[in-house]
């Protein structure tokens, strides 16, 4: 997987994004606000932006940047606050994956009913709500075709694996509030790999790359925080 790094300035500040040139013939399940749900996909874009983030349009947004780096046609757009330019990578025969991490917020899934949670800090506008960007946003790569429920199965295998890489690396969390995934492999042509839970072949794969992105992830989060 070959991520190109791009810098831009806004609001002042500037800002990192990475992007992912997948080609033809690939399908995508995600949780992004651009390219969410199941379907083909040529490129990835992780864009960072302010962690006082207050775009009221963030799909407009993704869109006006995906197109400024000419991204055209299908595609996944994720937002992040962490910081981009420190995406750590990870690789297990043949599966890729990238992750960017920012624990700013860390929460548990499963958090009392009206518990605060300052990440999120919606901003109510027309019976909208707009959260604040995800800050662990996972990008993982699969060579091989993957049936639908596989495809599910993988984005289940690759948030278990998160969870445990940031309980090893000292947090008490599952993740942020508001996280995002994308899982790419190749469109089905004949068969497609029915499983991809943690002990099935390529869901092993994909379960240690993600471990090891978030955890490295995770680690540096926890470095950067000690030297500011």
């Amino acid at each position: 997987m070959r991520l190109r790094t791009v810098w831009r300035a806004e609001d002042g500040a500037r800002l990192a994004s990475t992007v992912w040139h997948a080609g033809p013939g690939m399908r995508m399940i995600s949780s992004a606000l651009v390219g969410g749900g199941v379907g083909p996909g040529g490129w990835v874009l992780n864009a960072q932006v302010p962690g006082e983030y207050s775009r009221l349009d963030p799909v407009e947004h993704l869109r006006e940047l995906a197109a400024s780096l000419g991204l055209r046609g299908p595609g996944v757009g994720m937002l992040t606050a962490a910081a981009v330019d420190r995406t750590m990578r990870a690789s297990d025969k043949g599966v890729n994956a990238c992750a960017t991490v920012g624990l700013r917020v860390p929460t548990w899934a499963a958090a009392p009913a009206g518990a605060s949670d300052p990440e999120l800090a919606p901003v109510d506008d027309a019976a909208q709500v707009f959260p604040r960007p995800g800050t662990v946003n996972i990008l993982v790569e699969v060579p091989a075709a993957l049936s639908d429920a596989a495809l599910v199965n993988a984005v289940m295998t690759a948030t278990e694996a998160k969870t445990q890489a940031l309980l090893e690396a000292g947090y008490s969390c599952t993740g942020t509030a508001s996280d995002a995934i994308c899982v790419a492999a190749p469109i089905p042509v004949t068969e497609a790999e029915p499983f991809a839970g943690p002990r099935s072949t390529w869901g092993a794969r994909i379960a240690r790359a993600v471990h090891s992105a978030v955890y490295a992830g995770a680690v540096d989060y926890t470095g950067f925080l000690q030297d500011r």
